[in-house]
């Protein structure tokens, strides 16, 4: 191949290879920008095809999605003094991808994936804080439990503040997974936490056992009270039933005294003869025979 055929295949070369480079995609998860002579003349291009001068022009892309970040876990200073283990996770997203795109591409990085692990080492300071701050002000209860809410919107604001005007990132949230003891405080602390429910379970067995108490005591009272009264109302009607058996008998006995007493001594016999066992000590000539003796009774 000669010199003379060899210049235009290269020049053909070059200008493919500069009319490749002419052209760049921005996608839509995507946000751009484009530098030129390490300045950056357009920024937060959208998604398309674009145009640029080969060789020259550089894009820089970055995620444009909402990311989530699970932070380190740290132990924080409760307004009580007490330390609590905190695991937390940001939600975020580049809100102005030219400060992005200056403060986090200036640590040396140009790939979407190293800058968003910069971008994640400059969070966590910043949120760390915040959260140190927030929780260093209320109660073991009030972080676990009371106040998380207001916690982690006052965390939000404060940070978000600060990253949007330092790194272009909007915090769109910051959550708590999971609240817990110190390894070397945890056993202690359940230790306690056993102990006041077992005075708890205590304290609620002798309410329980002193209103049982008061509940048979007061139905042992209900019942006295209603057998008495019972009892009252049966001896009632006993003694008006005795009293009108007596006024029967004696308008009987007053009818035929001879009868009666016939029939008081057959219920006598009845009742002292009813079982063959039975023996009885008398004089022959005693009162009690008299029927048996003389039909006439006399």
């Amino acid at each position: 191949m000669t010199p003379r055929t060899l210049i235009p295949l290269v020049a053909a070369l070059f200008l493919l290879i500069a009319a490749l480079n002419s052209f760049y995609i921005v996608n839509e998860t995507q946000r751009a920008v484009l530098k030129r002579f390490a300045q950056i003349v357009e920024t937060d291009l959208p998604p398309a095809l674009h145009f640029k001068f080969p060789f020259v022009d550089e894009v820089i892309r970055v995620d444009g999605r909402t990311l989530v970040h699970d932070l380190p876990g740290e132990s924080y200073l409760t307004g009580e003094k007490k330390l609590l283990d905190v695991n937390a996770f940001v939600i975020w997203r580049v809100s102005d991808v030219e400060r992005y795109v200056t403060v986090v591409g200036d640590m040396g990085a140009a790939s979407p994936d190293r800058m968003r692990m910069n971008a994640q080492q400059l969070l966590n300071p910043r949120v760390e804080e915040g959260l140190r701050n927030e929780i260093a002000d209320r109660t073991v209860e009030e972080v676990v439990s009371g106040e998380r809410e207001d916690v982690m919107d006052t965390v939000t604001e404060d940070v978000n503040a600060l990253t949007m005007q330092d790194f272009g990132i909007e915090v769109v949230d910051i959550r708590v997974k999971q609240v817990d003891w110190p390894d070397e405080v945890r056993d202690r602390v359940y230790d306690r936490m056993r102990a006041e429910r077992s005075r708890d379970a205590a304290r609620h067995r002798s309410q329980g056992r002193e209103a049982a108490e008061r509940i048979e005591a007061a139905a042992e009272r209900e019942r006295t009270v209603l057998m008495a009264e019972a009892f009252r109302e049966a001896e009632e009607i006993r003694g008006e039933g005795d009293a009108r058996a007596a006024e029967i008998y004696a308008d009987f006995y007053e009818v035929n005294p001879d009868f009666y007493s016939f029939h008081r001594s057959l219920q006598a016999y009845r009742e002292s003869f009813k079982d063959r066992s039975d023996v009885l000590l008398l004089e022959p000539d005693g009162e009690f025979f008299r029927y048996l003796k003389d039909s006439g009774g006399r």
